[in-house]
């Protein structure tokens, strides 16, 4: 029970930024009303957990009245909607913090982006982005808040709003810890004033909360650590259903681990492999090291994201962790320098790259999957985890020459196939499949059937070259100048003769000047006129465009040209220069070759001099006939 007290009510105004987020909710959340009554459940289980958890290591809060618990209470006659807990309560600066303002900064911003976007806003993302209590206005016009903390010294408070533009916060008198939250519903949303309506949307989103959750005077959701039951009696439903509760995602895991330790460390874990990848690497770049498992000691939630349980690549698997081995009251400090928590993070990262490999063998499709959306973050593991650098080698998949679109192939394959002549593993990166098909480098690989390994993941121009070689066998880039390219002939037209190449890339050399480092004969190009490769000290052509992109100041390694002595314009070029070197269309034909490189290469900055030049050279062409 709670009284009102003679006590002023002070009145809040919402900041700017709080009433255009209410306006958002309100306006584009509809679709999506049953998502307010998993919200609210998931507060109050969170208010119980951290009471559960302070009352560990602080013996001044307030007892509970009674059981750790979440009761709903309906009317359908007056369309009211009561939600209690006894959990951990706030005060009145927490009332501002929490019900007041923001929880994240960004919100705003990502949820009028959306809208910009006509997408809809999808109800799974409002508990991650902490606008969680907020849903209610969805379903009614004013909403009261009664709570007292478990703090020490502690009194009642009541918080009221409209959701409009302002709130107000007075003293009451109430005699036991935790929140009350208390509405009446739109005439339009009445049936959440319907006991079935309500116990099938908790079945639905919150059946695995770690307290009881009584709809008048029934519990309706089921209380069980499913971590601790053996893999043989897990069932698949129940699993996934956990899965859905613990990660906030509407869809089933991809694939799920159980694990149990017992020796030097013991520990019981039930782990999930999400189907995509987390909304912070498609919307908060750089975001993912908040990540991790929940940690359990003796059923007790210690921590719900724990960092140090997994290394950074593999935080996005979500799940539990519970071990008997830490101290109930443990700190997060402790749990840093634990050296149980090493021991766990340890097995756990060898069992789960253990579970990637069962499914590359016997789920292929799986797998395929699993790589798709998380490849590139596991790949960060091979220059940050060395202990288990050769099993994430193994692991990798590459597109190349030899495979379909979306289709992979392993180093240790593309190993086992190559020819008896080939001593190297070659690789050539860029922004997508179609374009590294495209460049003329590839040409003297395809003329002679020799694989190629496509790399079109940004993060792939890392980690790769760190591989050195793979089973004796160096990984190098076909761009490389210092590639040792047979001189044998391929079939098709003469070259120009030696004599009269030399002063060809001479002339070249002139008309590029300080654009290039050299101008060469090429071996490599089978169809082209020419392509651009790196010196012999220079970075991958890639690797360059990815530095730039966080280093903006840093300057361009210039290149080397080759020349292809076969292609009829080459072989043109220099009958021109045995009629008059001083042609002018020499000079711009040149120039032209080069800047079509520049483009096949992404790296031309400028497309208005090669436009003007082609249209030249074009009229030019058309006059000579």
């Amino acid at each position: 029970m709670s009284k009102k007290t003679n006590a002023p009510v002070q009145e809040f105004e919402y900041k700017a930024e709080m009433k255009q987020l209410l306006d958002l909710i309100v306006h584009s959340l509809y679709t999506h009303p049953e998502i307010f009554l998993r919200e609210l459940v998931s507060n109050a289980a969170d208010a119980l957990s951290k009471a559960r958890f302070s009352s560990l290591t602080d013996g001044g809060l307030m007892a509970a009245a009674g059981e750790e618990a979440i009761h709903i209470t309906l009317d359908k006659e007056k369309l009211l909607f009561v939600i209690e807990d006894s959990g951990i309560g706030m005060s009145e600066e927490e009332l501002i913090a929490n019900l007041g303002t923001v929880a994240k900064s960004g919100t705003l911003g990502f949820m009028q982006s959306l809208r910009e976007q006509k997408k809809e806003l999808d109800g799974n993302l409002i508990g991650q982005f902490g606008v969680g209590f907020y849903s209610v206005f969805m379903v009614t016009d004013e909403v009261t808040v009664e709570t007292r903390s478990a703090e020490e010294g502690s009194g009642g408070l009541r918080w009221k709003s409209s959701g409009q533009g302002t709130y107000t916060i007075e003293k009451i008198e109430r005699g036991e810890r935790g929140t009350k939250i208390s509405f009446t519903l739109k005439e339009e949303y009445k049936e959440f004033a319907e006991e079935y309506r309500v116990e099938h949307v908790i079945k639905k989103y919150s059946n695995f909360v770690d307290f009881p959750i009584y709809l008048g005077e029934k519990q309706v959701n089921s209380v069980t650590a499913l971590w601790q039951r053996p893999k043989s009696e897990l069932q698949e439903g129940d699993v996934h259903e956990f899965y859905k509760f613990i990660s906030n995602d509407f869809e089933e895991p991809l694939d799920y681990l159980s694990v149990s330790v017992e020796g030097a460390v013991s520990f019981k874990a039930l782990l999930f492999l999400p189907k995509n990848a987390p909304m912070e690497l498609l919307y908060r770049q750089g975001e993912l090291e908040n990540k991790g498992p929940q940690l359990y000691v003796k059923k007790v939630m210690i921590q719900n994201e724990c960092r140090d349980l997994l290394p950074e690549y593999l935080r996005f698997i979500a799940g539990v962790v519970d071990t008997e081995d830490l101290s109930l009251n443990v700190s997060r400090e402790v749990v840093q320098s634990s050296p149980v928590m090493a021991k766990i993070r340890q097995i756990l990262t060898t069992k789960i790259l253990g579970w990637f490999e069962e499914l590359a063998v016997d789920q292929p499709e799986k797998f395929k999957t699993f790589y798709k959306a998380f490849g590139p973050i596991v790949k960060i593991g091979l220059n940050t985890d060395f202990t288990n650098r050769d099993k994430l080698i193994e692991l990798l998949r590459f597109e190349s020459t030899k495979t379909g679109e979306g289709e992979f192939v392993t180093l240790k394959e593309y190993a086992g196939r190559m020819g008896g002549e080939q001593k190297e593993i070659y690789y050539h990166s860029g922004a997508g499949r179609s374009q590294l098909l495209a460049n003329p480098n590839l040409e003297y690989f395809q003329n002679r059937e020799i694989e190629v390994l496509l790399l079109s993941d940004p993060v792939d121009v890392f980690v790769i070259p760190s591989i050195h070689e793979y089973d004796s066998k160096p990984l190098k880039s076909i761009e490389k100048a210092d590639i040792d390219f047979s001189k044998e002939k391929t079939e098709g037209a003469e070259p120009v003769a030696e004599n009269l190449l030399a002063p060809l890339l001479a002339k070249f050399r002139e008309i590029l000047g300080e654009d290039i480092s050299d101008v060469v004969e090429s071996h490599r190009l089978v169809s082209s006129p020419v392509t651009i490769v790196g010196g012999k000290d220079a970075m991958d052509s890639q690797m360059e465009r990815m530095m730039k992109m966080m280093q903006q100041e840093m300057p361009s390694a210039k290149k080397v040209l080759e020349v292809n002595p076969s292609h009829p314009i080459i072989r043109n070029l220099s009958g021109m220069m045995i009629a008059n070197a001083d042609n002018p269309l020499i000079n711009s034909a040149i120039r032209q070759l080069y800047e079509g490189a520049l483009l096949l290469e992404g790296d031309l900055s400028s497309t208005t001099g090669f436009v003007q030049r082609m249209n030249e050279l074009i009229e030019a062409a058309t006059l000579s006939r």
